[in-house]
């Protein structure tokens, strides 16, 4: 009976040590990051609802460093609604190591794009010695049909697509190293309807008289990243923002977002920086911030209260000197200051500094 008992026991002793090695062999941690989307509060503009994208992005399938999905949800971790892969259709220095052709890096990231509620354009990059330079077409059906040995016949292809281009970083010092400026083809591409926007900023740089252009030819404005590398260590994701496109559409949709550019409601954004037809600049500005009547007065003063309801940064100059006010002053993302004005003041004239309506303009309006 004592042997019994010993080797009960013993084997719930050796029963143990097993559970205990099996369990040690597969302890969970609990490490796994749960991802989350950055919410950037863009307010609507009365008409059309307001969309985040960027329609400048690499992968693996031209001469980024990322696979396409990865891509997609790098987008959506930074909160964009709407996003373009435009790989280079001449430019493929990983081709050795893929076998798929053009159409795939969008083949990869539609499924995950789906999955994301995130607007994937179907695009490719055309990449070519300036002129015409680089230029996205959006839209397209099949990028394989666009790559043709002479760019005459690429711009043929986007038109039998019903596709649209927007031309990239007219500015880049690699093809204009002297000065920006825009040649015959280009015009003849926006008169035939071709081209509907340019990148006023690419990645870190910003192009005024591009600005300028797509005023005088009322073509869509375009911040985007250009991003080949891993998002987050190119650019702040926590604290700042990629650069990237407002687009201002009356819907939800490819078809909207399609529309919105064709109708140039578009603004760009980047580094805290607006710049865009002064129209819609003014309208999401009203939009964005609040001035309240003044809730004290006393015998020289009056103070109100200006409250920033979106992400968007605003610099002002007070262009009425000696008024109360501070003669430039910050109104932050999501913040609230106390404005102090001459009690008997009905007007409050400012400069948005960081507003950008033309090459040598900001947006000029009264507070009050």
């Amino acid at each position: 009976m004592k042997k019994l008992h010993l080797f009960l026991i013993a084997s719930l002793f050796c029963g143990s040590s097993i559970w205990a090695q099996q369990n040690a062999n597969n302890i969970q941690l609990g490490l796994e990051k749960k991802a989350q989307r950055k919410n950037i509060i863009i307010p609507d503009i009365e008409g059309f609802q307001t969309l985040k994208g960027d329609f400048h992005i690499h992968t693996v399938f031209s001469d980024g460093l990322v696979w396409p999905t990865i891509r997609v949800q790098e987008c959506w971790t930074e909160g964009i609604d709407v996003m373009a892969i435009t790989d280079h259709l001449e430019y493929r220095p990983h081709q050795d190591f893929m076998s798929k052709g053009h159409n795939h890096s969008y083949n990869l990231a539609v499924n995950e794009a789906q999955k994301k509620n995130i607007i994937l354009i179907k695009a490719s990059e055309i990449t070519r010695q300036m002129p015409p330079g680089h230029l996205n077409a959006l839209f397209i059906n099949d990028a394989d049909t666009l790559h043709q040995g002479q760019v005459d016949e690429v711009f043929k292809m986007v038109k039998k697509q019903k596709a649209l281009m927007i031309w990239n970083h007219p500015g880049w010092k690699a093809q204009q190293p002297d000065t920006c400026l825009i040649y015959e083809v280009h015009e003849k591409l926006i008169k035939e309807g071709l081209i509907q926007g340019m990148e006023v900023m690419n990645y870190n740089e910003w192009y005024p008289i591009v600005l300028q252009w797509c005023i005088d030819y009322n073509l869509a404005v375009f911040a985007n990243s250009d991003i080949h590398g891993v998002s987050a260590y190119t650019y702040d994701v926590k604290t700042a923002h990629r650069p990237m496109t407002l687009l201002f559409a009356k819907e939800r949709t490819q078809n909207g977002v399609r529309e919105a550019i064709e109708s140039a409601r578009t603004i760009a954004w980047f580094e805290q920086q607006l710049a865009g037809p002064e129209d819609l600049i003014k309208q999401l500005f009203d939009a964005s911030v609040s001035l309240q009547p003044a809730f004290y007065t006393d015998d020289k003063y009056q103070y109100m209260e200006f409250t920033n309801l979106s992400d968007i940064q605003f610099s002002f100059s007070n262009e009425t000197i000696g008024n109360g006010a501070p003669d430039k002053f910050v109104l932050q993302p999501r913040k609230t200051i106390v404005i102090r004005l001459d009690k008997d003041a009905e007007s409050f004239k400012v400069t948005v500094d960081n507003c950008h309506t033309g090459m040598f303009k900001n947006l000029e309006t009264d507070l009050m």
